[in-house]
C-alpha cells in the first residue's frame, strides 16, 4: 500500500490542467465513489495492526492533496475563463515595448549627477512666492522691468504673491535658513508671461546653483562651470565668460561653450561663430548675502542658473522648444529604454 500512496502522490505532483473537464475527471479518479482513494481506504482492514497508524497518516495526506490540488486548479482555470471571456487572448505574446523618460527628465537627472560628485546637494521650494524671496531680496530695485506684468504672473488681488520667475528664490531660502558652507543646486519648474514660440515658452525649467563659505571667487566658478561643461557635452569641450549683468551677482557673467555640433567650426545651432550661450553665472551680491542674514564681510560665494530645455536642445539637436510641452508619442518614443 505504501508503494501505491507514494505513486498517487508523484502523479497528482505532475498533473497539469487545460479545462474543467480535464480537472473533473482528475476528481472522480481519484475521491469519487468508486475512485482510487476510497479503494485504498476499504483495503485498509487488510494492514497490519502495528502499520495502521503510519498508514492512516499517509491515506490522510493522499486524500488532502488530491482535494487541495482540485481546488488550485479550479481557481486558475476559472480566473483564466475570466479572461477569455473579457476578449483578452493569453496565448498572445506579452507585449514588452520599453517605457519612455521625458528628455528634460533625462537631463535634470544628469546635470543633478554631475553636480552631486562635487558635492552640491538638491533643495527645492514653492512655486508660488512672495515678492520678498522671488525680487526683493534678490536686489531687484522697484522700477526693475521684471516687476511689470508682461514678465510675470501675478496671483489676482495679490500684487505681492506671484508665480516664481526663477529658482533663485529657492537660494533665498536656504540662505535664510542654513549658515555657510552651502553648496546646492535649485531644480524646477519656472513660469514667465511670454508669449510661446519655437524658442520661448511661458513655463520652463531651471537649475540654479549656490556656493557660499570663506574665500570663494570667481576662480572657483571658473573651474566648477568647466567641470560641468565636460561632463556634460564632453570632454574636448570649451568655455568663455562674458560679461554681463544681473541684479543678485556682481561680477556677472554669461557663459558659452564650444559647439560640440560642429566642433568650433561654425554651423546654424551656433549661428556661425562657434559658441553657444548656456547660463548665467557670478559672484553673489553682498546685498543678497546681507538680506540673508549671511556676513557679507566673512563669506563670499558664487551663483549660476541654466535652462533644462537649452540644455536638451542642444544635446538632442531638439529645434522646436513647444515639442518638451505636447506629449507627442512619436517624439517621446525616441528616447525610448532611456536611462
Amino acid at each position: 500500500m505504501r508503494e501505491k500512496i507514494q505513486s498517487y502522490l508523484e502523479e497528482i505532483k505532475s498533473v497539469a490542467f487545460d479545462k474543467m473537464d480535464d480537472l473533473e475527471s482528475f476528481r472522480v479518479k481519484y475521491i469519487g465513489k468508486k475512485g482510487l482513494i476510497p479503494a485504498l481506504f476499504a483495503d485498509f482492514k487488510t494492514v497490519a495492526a502495528e502499520e495502521r497508524k503510519e498508514m492512516g497518516v499517509l491515506l490522510n495526506d493522499l486524500k488532502n492533496a488530491v482535494i487541495d490540488k482540485v481546488e488550485e486548479a479550479k481557481e486558475i482555470l476559472e480566473g483564466m475563463n475570466e479572461h477569455l471571456e473579457s476578449g483578452r487572448d493569453l496565448s498572445l505574446p506579452v507585449n514588452r515595448d520599453l517605457g519612455t523618460r521625458h528628455p528634460l527628465s533625462l537631463v535634470r537627472n544628469q546635470i543633478i549627477e554631475i553636480f552631486s560628485r562635487i558635492g552640491f546637494t538638491v533643495e527645492e521650494g514653492p512655486e508660488i512666492e512672495d515678492d520678498w524671496h522671488n525680487f526683493t531680496a534678490l536686489n531687484f530695485p522697484e522700477e526693475h522691468p521684471a516687476r511689470d506684468m508682461q514678465d510675470t504672473f501675478f496671483i489676482e488681488k495679490s500684487p505681492d504673491i506671484a508665480l516664481r520667475t526663477h529658482t533663485s528664490s529657492v537660494q533665498v531660502r536656504v540662505m535664510e535658513n542654513n549658515k555657510p558652507p552651502i553648496r546646492s543646486i535649485f531644480p524646477g519648474r519656472v513660469f514667465r508671461n511670454e508669449a510661446i514660440s519655437a524658442r520661448a515658452h511661458c513655463i520652463f525649467h531651471q537649475v540654479e546653483g549656490l556656493y557660499i563659505d570663506e574665500n570663494v571667487s570667481f576662480v572657483d566658478l571658473k573651474q566648477t562651470l568647466m567641470y560641468f561643461a565636460k561632463e556634460m557635452f564632453g570632454e574636448n569641450t570649451g568655455i568663455r565668460l562674458r560679461p554681463s549683468y544681473f541684479p543678485f551677482t556682481e561680477p556677472s557673467a554669461e557663459m558659452d561653450i564650444s559647439c560640440h555640433i560642429c566642433g568650433g567650426k561654425g554651423c546654424n545651432i551656433c549661428k556661425y561663430s562657434g559658441w553657444v550661450e548656456i547660463l548665467g553665472c557670478g559672484m553673489v551680491d553682498p546685498n543678497v548675502l546681507e538680506n540673508a542674514g549671511i556676513d557679507s564681510e566673512k563669506y563670499t560665494g558664487f551663483a549660476f542658473g541654466m535652462g533644462i530645455e537649452r540644455i536638451t536642445m542642444l544635446k538632442y539637436q531638439i529645434k522646436d522648444l513647444r515639442l518638451f510641452f505636447e506629449n507627442d508619442i512619436r517624439f517621446l518614443r525616441q528616447f525610448e529604454s532611456a536611462i
